[in-house]
């Protein structure tokens, strides 16, 4: 059996970067720009490397069919426990697979979803192509595919915010850093992974910044989160604001 690599990071997700106000924020302005594009439920959707639910969740709680597929069981466990709480018609709309996201098409018996997310994934692979091409199979003709990635583009920005000006010089030519969790994470870009799309017959529809004010400043845990939402939302998705953005989502539509 293979070694969990997320075993040891599971609390730090669930019980940290999740539950602290940035983490609430980058939820909640994920939703919203998913809500613009999703079909009505009881429409399927697909949560590659979905962990413990916290995207695809709140759409079980609106009628969609949600299945997270995760490679840890530590994740996994944590969803199955949030999960757990919800009452029957929630949870009855909830399937939980254990496996790695290049294999998606072939653990949810090539299923075609009316969406296909993957969040915060493809930054902790050295190459994002195998799943990108199987979050593409897993999408129905007219699905949406739904990606979030590291922006390659600003990696300065943290380092130079902490005073850290060596680290920042170089991570202008960089495309790798060490994330705030201590894990090695990889930039991409909105236009290298639309060509990937591309390649599978996706075809960018949106992309959106996330993470911009919320993550260069120190935000306490008492603020409205409610009112950095709305900030984050206005910043996500016009230019300059959006190219700045620590991560973007980018949305296509399978032909």
């Amino acid at each position: 059996m293979a070694e969990d690599a997320w075993a040891e990071l599971a609390d730090a997700f669930v019980d940290g970067a999740y539950a602290t106000v940035k983490g609430r924020v980058r939820t909640h302005v994920l939703h919203r720009q998913l809500l613009g594009h999703l079909p009505p439920p009881p429409a399927a959707v697909l949560d590659v490397g979905g962990g413990a639910g916290h995207q695809s969740l709140p759409l079980a709680r609106l009628g969609y069919d949600v299945t997270i597929l995760d490679p840890s069981p530590a994740m996994l466990a944590r969803a199955a426990t949030r999960v757990a709480a919800e009452p029957d018609e929630v949870r009855g709309r909830v399937r939980l697979v254990e496996g790695p996201g290049e294999r998606a098409d072939e653990l949810t018996a090539g299923s075609g979803f009316a969406a296909v997310l993957c969040h915060g994934v493809l930054m902790y692979l050295d190459d994002p192509r195998p799943t990108v091409d199987a979050l593409c199979r897993c999408a129905a003709p007219g699905g949406m595919v739904s990606v979030t990635a590291l922006n390659a583009r600003t990696l300065a920005v943290r380092p130079a915010l902490e005073g850290r000006w060596d680290d920042a010089l170089a991570a202008f030519d960089a495309t790798t850093e060490i994330g705030v969790l201590g894990a090695p994470t990889r930039g991409d870009t909105v236009d290298g992974l639309s060509e990937l799309l591309r390649a599978n017959g996706v075809r960018q529809e949106a992309w959106c910044g996330v993470w911009l004010f919320v993550d260069w400043a120190q935000i306490p845990d008492d603020a409205d989160a409610q009112a950095v939402a709305e900030v984050e939302l206005r910043a996500a998705a016009q230019d300059p604001y959006r190219t700045l953005s620590r991560v973007f989502h980018l949305v296509g539509r399978r032909g």
